[in-house]
């Protein structure tokens, strides 16, 4: 169901039972959708809401068929998605087959309810309450139009000083203007705030602290829009507050969150990987470790790898400047142990721009400006099957 789904992103729910529909209904609330309700196959006789009362007087149900916006509007092959109740699945035997149609009800000793799913094409079998959760997330991904998800990559600096943010500031930056979707977020509470890099700290959105009480499935397109705007990026940074903590669960349901409107998101890593990090590295596609051409910086590098390594799928040298003693870029991956991603000489300058207001990476001739739009080039058509 990728790209902008049929029927407007509003489930067909097909069923007969009050008691089924109030919970149908209630699951589509909690994910933001708006569903269209019938009775069976929408243009079989007697398929609309509104051509029998059986549904009228239960609550949420009864509402919906008395408003007469359950009937009409959408069929069995353009709903994005087809919930057809258990009581229901004998009228809808002979609907057209198709993708997206999910048996619910609530006996879980029926033995022959997986006939029925069979004898309706049904992908699958939801028995609530068990797998409300899971209905949440199909119905919601329908609503998101959700697609390919974006390119996680993050950025975490093998040493004190490496550079890191400032690396993951300048690759949200050259994201956003060659027209990707970003969103760049602030991992690191202790980091001093990306907002602040981006030079809008004082910026209206939410931060950290509003997300920190999260559980199960946050809204991508609420999460994005209630973000401060800030260099046609979206920046989830930190406040100005004593709370540099965020739960697990948290963190692991607003990257989700960030990750399936697609594009880019760009994650600034603290280099201490506890039980939090570990789930943000876990949904990242790549890490992107920054370490100066430093032995020193090295060694440090080498210790952040080893946790970064136990959770992250991929992860890839950065080198910024070189040793004097000659320890060169390949030299510096090699002695890690890991992919060397590319070397980003010195800015001369950029502390100062930054100072004033610009962005790491908005200089479209710098250094780091160069490497970042190389990095996507390559990064960007891998993740569509193009060799990098």
């Amino acid at each position: 169901m990728a790209g902008s789904p049929p029927g407007g992103g509003r489930p067909l729910i097909i069923t007969e039972d009050p008691l089924l529909l109030d919970d149908l209904l209630r699951l589509c609330a909690a994910a933001g959708a708006e569903p269209h309700v019938h009775h069976a196959v929408p243009g079989q006789s007697g398929a609309g809401a509104e051509e029998d009362g059986g549904l009228a007087g239960s609550g949420a149900a009864g509402a919906v068929a008395a408003s007469g916006g359950s009937a009409g509007g959408v069929g069995w092959e353009a709903a994005p998605l087809v919930l057809v109740g258990d009581d229901a699945a004998r009228r809808v035997r002979g609907a057209p087959r198709r993708d997206g149609v999910f048996l619910v009800g609530r006996d879980l000793d029926d033995p022959l309810v997986w006939q029925r799913a069979l004898e309706i094409g049904a992908e699958e079998v939801l028995r609530l309450p068990d797998a409300e959760s899971l209905l949440v997330d199909r119905i919601a991904d329908v609503v998101e139009g959700a697609g390919r998800p974006a390119l996680a990559v993050g950025v975490i600096g093998g040493s004190g000083g490496a550079g890191a943010s400032t690396l993951a500031c300048a690759l949200a930056v050259r994201a956003a203007r060659a027209g990707e979707r970003t969103i760049l977020i602030d991992g690191d509470p202790l980091g001093g705030g990306m907002d602040v890099l981006l030079g809008g700290e004082s910026a209206e959105g939410l931060r950290w602290p509003d997300f920190a009480g999260s559980r199960g499935r946050v809204g991508a397109g609420a999460l994005e829009e209630s973000l401060p705007e800030l260099h046609a990026l979206r920046v989830l940074s930190w406040d100005r507050g004593d709370r540099v903590v965020v739960p697990p669960a948290a963190m692991r349901s607003v990257v989700a969150a960030a990750r399936r409107r697609g594009g880019v998101v760009v994650v600034d890593l603290p280099r201490r990987v506890d039980e939090a990090v570990a789930e943000v590295l876990a949904q990242l596609d790549l890490v992107l470790m920054v370490v100066p051409g430093e032995l020193r910086a090295v060694a440090a590098a080498g210790r952040v790898a080893a946790g970064v390594r136990m959770v992250a799928r991929d992860v890839r040298v950065v080198v910024r400047g070189r040793c004097p003693g000659g320890l060169d870029a390949e030299a510096v991956a090699g002695l890690l142990g890991a992919p060397l991603a590319g070397e980003v000489p010195v800015e001369l300058g950029l502390p100062g721009r930054v100072a004033e207001g610009e962005p790491p990476g908005a200089q479209g001739r710098g250094a780091l400006a160069r490497f970042c739009d190389g990095f996507w080039q390559r990064a960007l058509g891998s993740a569509q099957g193009v060799p990098a």
